[in-house]
């Protein structure tokens, strides 16, 4: 089980910090020879990368260009694995954009192959393995496009139409689910052991959830709307892998869920938004366990 942090809810099709950020030299990625001795004695993380010299580099036809800083030894990432990443985005002025960091998180968990960021995030890290350390050029059309992302609020961007996005990286881990129930994955990311109340057959679970399918980030977003799911195990047209994933899950918890297409909605999909034989994930917080 993951370690139990306060781990910042990574929202769907945005990124998870909007400050201006830290001002940072240079346009692209650059070959940066040798280590400083001031990094000699201390753990090296995604902040500190311009320092580290470029291993190798590789180019893909899709625009993503990928340059190791680091090899690891660990398997290559595949769609479905939840992974802890230290990382960093900067635009091509050097702008400091996303990254754990600046929320003082030493890492933060990643659902790959279901454009928790953009679908550059995930084309990307299908060629990386545990344990990589590696500097990544995502095209803008793989990234926020010609829409960009205005600044909330007041006038200007945030990410400008068109921009190149860097994705600075390391994979620190690829974590076990916390249980799987009829091939159900749940990965219980936070949780409040003093909680002592748990889902069951016989009382109420509310919930917020950000859902996507495998061609749909933009699925269901609770937040959005301000409503909050109240769910009885007896309610009939829910999701099967749902109501199995939520069985013992307390108030507080913080949860990632992959539900298997055969226990969604299988062949047929679903109001065009699912395709036929497409897995699901849920990004759940259980706001209360509630007695009958």
């Amino acid at each position: 089980m993951m370690n139990k942090i306060a781990i910042v809810f990574i929202l769907i099709s945005c990124f998870s910090c909007t400050g201006d950020g830290v001002e940072k030299k240079g346009q692209e990625i650059e070959n940066k020879k040798g280590v400083s001795s001031s990094n000699s004695n201390k753990q090296i993380t995604s902040a500190d990368a311009d320092d580290l010299e470029i291993k190798d580099t590789e180019s893909f036809k899709n625009g993503i260009v990928i340059s190791w800083l680091k090899h690891g030894k660990g398997e290559l990432v595949k769609k479905g694995d939840v992974i802890d990443i230290d990382y960093k985005v900067t635009l091509q002025d050097g702008r400091v954009i996303d990254g754990n960091h600046l929320m003082k998180r030493d890492f933060l968990p990643f659902v790959v192959g279901f454009q928790m960021q953009t679908i550059g995030w995930d084309l990307a890290l299908s060629h990386l393995k545990v344990g990589d350390f590696a500097r990544i050029k995502i095209p803008s059309e793989l990234a926020r496009g010609s829409k960009g992302i205005k600044k909330e609020g007041e006038n200007g961007w945030f990410v400008p139409p068109n921009s190149v996005n860097y994705l600075t990286i390391r994979i620190l881990k690829s974590e076990k689910p916390t249980r799987v129930v009829d091939g159900t994955k749940v990965w219980v990311i936070e949780e409040n052991n003093e909680n002592k109340i748990t889902f069951n057959k016989h009382n109420v679970i509310e919930f917020h959830s950000i859902i996507i399918s495998e061609s749909n980030p933009n699925y269901f977003n609770s937040y959005r709307s301000n409503t909050t799911y109240k769910l009885l195990f007896s309610d009939r047209g829910i999701v099967p892998g749902l109501k199995k994933a939520l069985i013992n899950a307390k108030k507080s918890d913080r949860m990632f869920v992959i539900i298997p297409s055969k226990e969604a909605f299988g062949e047929k999909g679903s109001l065009g938004v699912v395709k036929p034989n497409e897995d699901l994930f849920y990004n759940i917080l259980v706001m209360d366990v509630l007695e009958k």
